[in-house]
């Protein structure tokens, strides 16, 4: 079981794991997310830099005022463990799933 407490997720996108590795801080009771503010991640594009964003409480992903994209997952009710599976909407017709591959203390290499 996963500790209780702040943590870093890194996920994987299932369809390509080496496109846009998503990682987000979060804070974990029981192996769920408890966090009901905003959390803050950010998306690496393929070495060219990240693409930081914010987790809204209801499960929007803003990327801030210049993109104005609407992506949204559920990740806030998935089981926060190495392996889970949870969903990301690009848009009205279009979703990958990411897989939950590392969950760390924030600034640690060592898996919680």
């Amino acid at each position: 079981m996963i500790s209780d407490g702040d943590v870093r997720i890194l996920a994987l996108w299932r369809d390509d794991p080496t496109e846009a590795p998503m990682t987000l801080d979060l804070r974990l009771k029981e192996g769920r997310c408890v966090a009901i503010w905003d959390l803050f991640g950010a998306f690496d594009l393929n070495g060219r830099g990240t693409r930081p964003f914010i987790l809204r409480r209801d499960g929007c992903i803003d990327f801030g005022a210049a993109a104005p994209e609407e992506w949204r997952t559920d990740l806030r009710d998935a089981e926060m463990r190495v392996g889970s599976l949870f969903t990301i909407w690009f848009n009205a017709h279009d979703s990958g799933h990411y897989k939950i591959v590392k969950i760390a203390a924030p600034g640690s290499r060592e898996k919680v």
